[in-house]
């Protein structure tokens, strides 16, 4: 599925339809985000679709901002890390790393457009990365642009997030 454009239905079956409509119907960006993440995670929660260890990690990653490593994940839940990452992988889509960085990352945008941020290294460091060259790299890896550029035209990507301002 990485990197390819895959119809809802054959993911979630009948229930795709339910979600397309409350996406369609939607009168926002915000409410529609709000459908998404209820939708995924109302079926993440469900036992039977996914392993609790795979359950438990994703909400630690979530609560932990994406900060935690690999390794650090597999200790707290007591597994083995290759199974750790085969586990997650087979039921998520993506190893535990690239969710923490797609989580660190949002958080970072999150801040970016809600904070007035003067400074990209004060936002990197305030996101718990390592450095700004870290930053600037899973940045362009998961927008395809630097911070400089995202942040440099008036944040001309914030356009995607409607405001109730």
């Amino acid at each position: 599925m990485e990197n390819t454009a895959v119809a809802l239905e054959k993911l979630f079956g009948k229930d795709a339809q339910e979600i397309e409509q409350s996406i369609l119907n939607a009168g926002s960006t915000a409410e529609r985000i709000h459908h998404i993440e209820t939708f995924l995670v109302n079926r993440l929660t469900k036992t039977e679709a996914v392993d609790y260890i795979v359950t438990s990690t994703v909400e630690t990653i979530l609560t932990a901002n994406g900060q935690l490593s690999v390794h650090e994940l597999s200790s707290q839940h007591k597994i083995n890390r290759r199974q750790l990452v085969r586990k997650f992988s087979s039921a998520i889509g993506l190893s535990p790393k690239q969710l923490s960085k797609t989580i660190r990352l949002q958080a970072a945008l999150k801040t970016l457009l809600t904070k007035n941020t003067t400074s990209l290294t004060d936002l990197a460091y305030e996101n718990d990365y390592f450095d700004q060259a870290h930053f600037i790299k899973d940045f362009k890896e998961f927008t395809g642009i630097t911070p400089k550029e995202f942040y440099g035209e008036h944040l001309k990507m914030s356009l995607i997030f409607e405001t109730d301002e």
